[in-house]
């Protein structure tokens, strides 16, 4: 049994009779008052994703979970297969427990989430950002560089992300998979 101080990203907790896990939180001491903290929590079982208020002190149930290197293969629709970099074996997962699955590509490294009581895969952790080429943009208009202007551009695993005018088609950028933004272009 944890208390609301022990709250940390990542967590995962029983909460309305499913697990949830903590994807964001905030410790707030007001002025007056007693303090709280204030969570986003998603389903792990239907990726429905709540906010919740736990006040200081309150009981919250965590779930024993264990991490495990599992390497992504191929997708199948909306199933994904991973295989464990340990011991070979491979797990399938639907694309609702998946965070950034837009950004995953085949050969990546993720950290996946196992409940240890019936191991159950509950979540995957993609790294704090991926490399990715960029495979069609619109070229950049010259002179349109007085404010910090981005264009879309289409990444080699489809997904769809802003970048600065000066981005080319081929030119490898890092991204931050946390919120799926464009963080810095990459030299080779």
């Amino acid at each position: 049994m944890a208390t609301s101080s022990d709250i940390r990203k990542g967590l995962c907790i029983k909460y309305n009779n499913d697990i949830y896990k903590i994807i964001e939180f905030l410790h707030v001491k007001p002025g007056k008052g007693p303090a709280f903290v204030r969570t986003k929590l998603k389903s792990v079982t239907s990726g429905k994703v709540i906010d919740n208020t736990f006040s200081a002190g309150h009981k919250i149930e965590d779930v024993r979970v264990e991490t495990h290197k599992f390497q992504y293969l191929y997708n199948e629709g909306d199933t994904y297969h991973f295989m464990n970099t340990e011991d070979y074996s491979q797990i399938q997962l639907q694309k609702d427990t998946l965070d950034s699955s837009d950004l995953m590509k085949e050969g990546e490294v993720v950290t996946v989430i196992i409940n240890s009581e019936d191991s159950m895969p509950l979540s995957v952790d993609m790294p704090a950002h991926v490399i990715l080429e960029v495979t069609s943009t619109e070229p950049g208009v010259k002179g349109n560089t007085a404010t910090n202007a981005t264009k879309p551009a289409t990444v080699e695993t489809g997904a769809e992300v802003k970048v600065p005018l000066f981005i080319n088609e081929g030119d490898k950028i890092k991204i931050d998979t946390d919120k799926g933004h464009y963080q810095e272009r990459v030299k080779e």
